[in-house]
């Protein structure tokens, strides 16, 4: 069944001796804005996760079922370790079309068919390419919902996703801890007869005490027509943003968990009121006394319901 209200979220996360979301370009440590010390959350790594859960939830799903070819709506295009031009090379086989060529980077020397100066085009023609991307809607959760950019290699075209989600940032600024960490063992015996049997390996783990975050999603009822996105779908969505941090547990990532899913329903495709206008109705604060938080205890979640906006309905899916 395809959408057609607008819908605008708020999810509330945290985190308690963890790192939510390292930056391999600053040794792992925990993401944050250096100017105010907020931490943040990428909306890649939020993805990332509810691809996870969908990949969980629907693999066991199918293996119950055995579906048969065609009836996989939930695979998950961008998994670890994919090859993503084999996955448009699916499209194509599927729909017995031949595969278009990737068009090389630079050629020095021009081909006598063509023109000096002039591009060579990948081969295939348009009608292929829309039906291989109609296809890769179809077929893989994330591409219908998060949208894809499928030129590359094997061409079956761009899709924009309908849902879009923010970077989370902390509610107060947080510190990033460094511990010393020690395991007893060695991976060579060149590295143990250094020790003299000693047999230690130092290293460091970086960890957030705690924190609050808060990242806002928006769910474009006309992108999802555009991609198949239904109501299915939307319910899954919720479903993963509530769970997913159940099964994403790590040494990095042991106490996180969704402390809050509020979803401004809209009467209308286009919507009824501004999307920053109902964020704003959800603030999370400090409770009077606390100085340093350490617990979700610690803050109090207002909701403002009031007053309404015509044509919205606040849901709260958690929280």
């Amino acid at each position: 069944m395809n959408l057609t209200q607008r819908h605008d979220f708020v999810l509330l996360f945290d985190v308690k001796d963890g790192n939510p979301n390292g930056d391999p370009d600053a040794g792992n440590l925990p993401r944050l804005d250096a100017e105010t010390g907020h931490g943040l959350v990428t909306d890649v790594s939020l993805k990332r996760k509810v691809r996870n859960f969908v990949a969980i939830k629907h693999d066991h799903d199918q293996t119950e079922r055995n579906p048969e070819p065609g009836e996989r709506r939930f695979e998950i295009y961008v998994r670890e370790k994919a090859i993503l031009n084999l996955q448009h090379q699916r499209a194509y086989s599927a729909l017995k079309l031949d595969a278009p060529e990737a068009a090389p980077e630079l050629e020095l020397e021009p081909t006598p068919d063509k023109k000096p100066g002039k591009e060579k085009k990948r081969k295939g023609g348009g009608d292929d390419v829309r039906k291989a991307r109609d296809w890769m809607c179809q077929n893989f959760y994330d591409v219908r919902t998060f949208g894809a950019v499928m030129s590359t290699g094997i061409n079956c075209g761009q899709v924009r996703g309908p849902v879009q989600l923010t970077f989370a940032r902390s509610v107060d600024p947080i510190i990033a801890q460094e511990h010393s960490i020690t395991r007893m063992a060695v991976a060579t015996e060149a590295e143990a007869e250094k020790q003299d049997g000693d047999n230690r390996t130092m290293g460091r783990k970086h960890t957030v005490p705690y924190g609050l975050y808060v990242a806002h999603g928006f769910v474009s009822a006309f992108l999802a027509k555009q991609t198949g996105f239904g109501e299915d779908d939307l319910n899954l969505l919720w479903e993963a943003l509530e769970y997913m941090f159940e099964h994403d547990r790590s040494a990095a990532r042991g106490e996180m968990a969704t402390r809050g899913l509020y979803v401004f329903k809209h009467d209308s495709e286009l919507g009824n009121a501004h999307a920053h206008d109902l964020f704003a109705r959800i603030a999370p604060t400090l409770k009077a006394g606390v100085a340093v938080p350490r617990d979700f205890a610690d803050y109090a979640i207002t909701i403002d319901e009031a007053d309404l906006p015509a044509g919205v309905q606040l849901l709260r899916r958690v929280g």
